[in-house]
């Protein structure tokens, strides 16, 4: 999953940009939302649907991702993956923690730039030999781009909690 993207429009003369020190009046708690779902699946098949960008547009519950090219499952806590979104546009993921079959969280930003200032993470937790807990938090305690502040406040846990029903359906299938 991406970060969302801004429908915000660009400013115009006589319409400046918001400023920054916006996000300086957010209360923190608010910027952090999770969901969690128990998943009748191992926990290593559970993290391939995550860790693979090529599955991500299959679960992805914003309906944000479009594609991406094979051969970029991430194997450690560097580097980065290329999703391009429905939109066309391609988003760099800098992979910022890693740990095989429980931990994957990634910042997305414009391809070659600095991350954005969101953090998406899925942790994964077995819970039986065929069962998992998978838990997604959206993070944007860093986003200081107030032009896209309306989408980051607009993800919600129900957001987050669509993609974990889709990922849930397509690995208890």
């Amino acid at each position: 999953m991406t970060e969302p993207t801004s429908n915000s429009p660009a400013p115009t003369e006589g319409n400046a940009a918001p400023d920054a020190t916006i996000f300086d009046t957010i209360d923190p708690a608010l910027k952090v939302v999770s969901a969690e779902i128990e998943i009748a699946a191992p926990a290593s098949e559970v993290f391939d649907l995550i860790a693979d960008p090529v599955r991500q547009p299959e679960w992805d519950g914003n309906d944000n991702l479009g594609t991406a090219a094979q051969g970029q499952r991430p194997t450690s806590a560097s580097g980065s993956f290329i999703t391009t979104l429905t939109k066309g546009v391609d988003r760099e993921n800098h992979i910022v923690a890693f740990e095989e079959g429980r931990l994957i969280a990634w910042k997305p930003s414009e391809v070659g730039g600095e991350p954005f200032g969101q953090k998406w993470t899925w942790e994964i937790e077995a819970t039986g030999e065929r069962s998992s807990l998978v838990r997604q938090t959206y993070d944007w305690t860093e986003l200081r781009d107030p032009l896209r502040l309306p989408r980051a406040q607009s993800t919600t846990s129900e957001n987050l909690l669509a993609s974990l029903e889709r990922l849930k359906t397509l690995a208890e299938s």
